[in-house]
């Protein structure tokens, strides 16, 4: 009876320890949906204009670089913007993007100035647009990427407080290097 208890026993940790095994990702769908960013992949450089306060601005010559990692599952988005009238940096930023095959989402790591957030991205395939946003307590985000109808790479960003409308804080637009 006793060795009947422990194969029981035996035979249910295994049965536990089944059902806490994560899913194996599926790459291929991952890797197929990662393939529908290839239009971000490359070298770009333009301009961009960053709002400190409504009213005041900074100019910067802006550059974006785009790669996909680990053979397609991860995209890799460094910009960097420098100060056109004095080329000193004012922005830093990474993203690392990937596709959650389970829930069946883009998300996206983003760091800046010694801080990181997550979010999901969604994508608009047929517009080749993507958006995402953050929330920090009454600061909340809104980002449009999309490839303008001369191929160029352009953003807007806006940021609400509160309960004030709207505004946008930064745009972008670049083109294709390589």
């Amino acid at each position: 009876m006793r060795l009947l208890k422990l194969l029981l026993f035996s035979g249910l940790l295994s049965l536990a320890s089944l059902a806490q095994t994560p899913q194996q990702p599926n790459l291929e769908k991952q890797r197929s949906a990662m393939s529908k960013l290839q239009f971000l992949v490359g070298s770009w450089s333009g301009t961009a204009r960053l709002w400190r306060t409504a009213a005041t601005s900074i100019e910067m010559v802006q550059t974006e670089q785009a790669k996909y990692k680990l053979d397609g599952l991860l995209l890799t988005v460094e910009g960097a913007g420098k100060n056109k009238a004095d080329g000193r940096p004012v922005l830093q930023a990474f993203g690392l993007i990937s596709y959650d095959d389970t829930a069946g989402v883009y998300r996206m790591r983003a760091f800046n100035d010694g801080r990181w957030l997550e979010t999901d991205v969604q994508l608009d395939e047929s517009a080749k647009e993507l958006r995402w946003g953050f929330d920090f307590g009454r600061f909340k985000t809104g980002s449009t990427l999309r490839m303008n109808a001369e191929g160029d790479w352009t953003e807007v960003h806006q940021l609400t407080v509160g309960e004030e409308p709207p505004r946008k804080f930064m745009e972008l637009t670049v083109k294709r290097q390589q």
